[in-house]
């Protein structure tokens, strides 16, 4: 039961040895060109509206280092990493959010780059960072130590925190939906239908919080090598 049921994950369609489930990570990035041919419609002011939402608030964070190639970083980051979500609510459709190696890939070389770049441009402040202010000299040590841990299992956090809440919204949804089909009762299928019809409208709300929080935590990560 548990392997039919984590089996939704498995890249299957496969030519030549190649798994083409992860060629649906790219469908997203086929959709924005083709808005821009079409006429203003409220969808699009909708996005832009968001987008410029975004890039104000990824300014404040980055702080005076902040400019628009920063905020255009990680706001194409939210947006690519929503439109996986959203498509992964579609059947047939892989979910590629729901793979560590997509969401370590995205989150590993993010940090590194930002340590890179602080240990080498701003040594001072970044061994400044590892002691907070306050801190009684006899819990220094530790605190270095504390504070080197919670940076190195920064891209861990962000990776397995994406892949945890796809992983558990879908699993939940193929319960249900397998469950469905066996029940005679009309009451209890009513009731899963109902409750499907919830949780699908939760998961399109995941779908944006976990990009959002991906995206703002990445952007503070950036902020505090500056």
């Amino acid at each position: 039961m548990m392997t039919n049921l984590f089996s939704v994950f498995d890249p299957s369609t496969t030519i030549l040895n190649l798994s083409l489930n992860w060629l649906s990570t790219f469908l997203g990035l086929l959709l924005i060109p083709v808005s821009f041919w079409l006429l203003p419609n409220r969808f699009q002011m909708i996005w832009n509206n968001i987008l410029l939402t975004l890039h104000k608030e990824f300014k404040t964070l980055l702080g005076p280092s902040g400019h628009n190639g920063s905020t255009l970083m990680f706001i194409s980051l939210f947006s690519l990493i929503m439109f996986n979500n959203f498509l992964g609510l579609f059947p047939y459709i892989f979910t590629s959010t729901s793979h560590l190696t997509l969401t370590l890939a995205l989150a590993f070389p993010l940090w590194l780059s930002f340590m890179l770049y602080g240990w080498i441009n701003h040594t001072q402040h970044m061994f400044a960072h590892l002691v907070p202010q306050g801190t009684p000299p006899v819990l220094m040590p530790f605190m270095v130590c504390i504070e080197t841990i919670s940076n190195v299992i920064r891209p861990g956090t962000l990776a397995v925190r994406l892949t945890a809440n796809m992983i558990a919204g879908h699993l939940l949804l193929t319960l249900l939906g397998n469950t469905g089909p066996m029940t005679t009762n009309y009451i209890i299928l009513s009731l899963i239908l109902t409750t499907q019809i919830a949780l699908l409208v939760l998961e399109s709300a995941v779908a944006i919080i976990q990009s959002y929080v991906f995206a703002v935590l990445s952007t503070l990560y950036s902020s505090e090598v500056n």
